[in-house]
């Protein structure tokens, strides 16, 4: 991934860049949403831990919602399960949304590739 370079007002170009490599669980099945426009798009939660020592000691993972939008990506997702675990590699965005008269928004990782690293024991 190539990051899209930005030029301050005064100065030289800096380099900037939105990445993310998760490498987790996912907490449960991901689920196909089909949009009024007729888009498909994957949702799932990956959990990762927390670095050790970092200021929260009471939470030691992050729950972290992903999309996949893309026909590759969702090809990936769409075999995957709860408990297994994943690489998921993207760009954080955050998205808005209207509920009722009120405007919301969240963050989610747009997954542009992943792979499952390790199947959840199947009982």
């Amino acid at each position: 991934m190539s990051a899209p370079k930005t030029k301050p007002k005064a100065g030289p170009e800096i380099d900037t860049a939105n990445e993310v490599r998760l490498v987790g669980r996912i907490s449960q099945p991901p689920e196909e949403r089909v949009l009024p426009s007729g888009d498909s798009l994957w949702t799932f939660r990956v959990v990762v831990p927390r670095p050790p020592g970092g200021a929260q000691r009471r939470q030691a993972v992050d729950a972290l919602e992903c999309a996949a939008w893309s026909a590759r990506a969702r090809r990936s997702v769409a075999s995957w399960a709860a408990d297994d675990v994943v690489e998921v590699v993207g760009a954080l965005h955050r998205r808005f949304y209207r509920s009722g008269s009120s405007v919301g928004s969240r963050v989610e990782v747009e997954m542009s590739s992943g792979r499952l690293i390790r199947r959840a024991a199947r009982g």
